[in-house]
């Protein structure tokens, strides 16, 4: 039960069953719809979509996901995996389509959700215009990821250890890794300062309380939600596709992108945050957003750097 946790955006939040559960989403304001993903994390929730939730419900309609195992999102006791997620997206995906229109659809996702996004846009690009990632996983380095297609990065042995036998010790790694100042922490990491957004900071610490909060989390810990096949994900999109991120914090690390960078379709923004720039330089951001929400398919020099 998450009844207790209270709204995390404006707007009207609604539920919808679907192959990946019981999915909760916000909706807010008119227009072409926007579909906006969170990230995948421990605290992770359609929270982190705040500001540009807030922002483009004012000429859009902006639908934001709580992703299955975070908010108000199913978040049982099962295998969470880039199939669910991807199911999660292409299902909201639907309820957008018949809400507002069959037209293909803007939608962007943050770190690791850009896997899932970029799986649903190259399993059904009829379903999305344009594709925006914001400090997307899967560039790290130059290792290759071309996996069997759908495989992952999980470590069963890892995920065992990180559950323990029986009811498990699951539980208590979470608490541990979710108490207020390790939030705090990690947030640091994340913005690579001091300076976090303490609004975020107080809805992660209220969402980890929620029953069945440790499940997705400790998938995700023992890479069981990471793409093996990624790359090759990424190549097989066809849309346009805007790729940003920051130089500061833990994920600064973008040398993998040489794979996309003579793409036509892609460009790509650098700004001088930590991996959520949104929240930094909310404006540039925005900005730098709408010139490829309205510009057309980028050329194979095209390349956007606003800073």
């Amino acid at each position: 039960m998450t009844h207790a946790l209270p709204a995390a955006l404006s707007g009207d939040r609604f539920e919808f069953a679907s192959p990946a559960g019981r999915l909760s989403a916000y909706v807010a304001g008119k227009g072409e719809p926007l579909l906006l993903i969170h990230s995948i994390n421990a605290a992770a929730s359609a929270a982190e979509m705040r500001p540009l939730h807030e922002h483009y419900r004012a000429t859009r309609t902006v639908f934001s996901i709580d992703l299955p195992g975070y908010g108000f999102s199913d978040r049982s006791d099962r295998n969470y995996t880039p199939r669910l997620m991807t199911d999660a997206i292409q299902a909201v995906t639907e309820q957008i389509h018949s809400r507002c229109g069959p037209a293909p659809i803007d939608a962007l996702a943050v770190s690791l959700s850009c896997e899932y996004l970029a799986r649903a846009a190259a399993e059904s690009p009829a379903r999305y215009r344009r594709v925006a990632l914001v400090s997307p996983t899967g560039f790290r380095g130059m290792r290759p990821w071309r996996g069997e297609p759908g495989s992952t990065r999980g470590q069963r042995w890892l995920y065992r250890a990180l559950r323990g036998p029986g009811s498990g010790w699951g539980g208590a790694v979470f608490r541990a890794l979710t108490k207020p100042g390790v939030i705090r922490y990690f947030l640091r990491r994340t913005w690579g300062s001091n300076d976090i957004d303490e609004t975020l900071w107080a809805y992660d610490v209220l969402t980890t309380k929620a029953p069945g909060a440790e499940h997705a989390p400790l998938h995700f810990l023992s890479a069981n939600l990471f793409s093996a096949d990624i790359h090759t994900v990424y190549e097989r999109l066809q849309m346009p596709v805007w790729m940003s991120h920051g130089v500061r914090g833990d994920f600064t690390d973008y040398r993998g992108k040489v794979i996309v960078e003579a793409r036509p379709n892609w460009q790509f923004s650098v700004f001088p945050t930590g991996a959520l720039p949104y929240f930094e330089l909310p404006d540039d951001f925005c900005n730098a957003f709408d010139r490829f929400l309205a510009g057309p398919p980028p050329g194979p020099a095209g390349r956007d750097n606003p800073h």
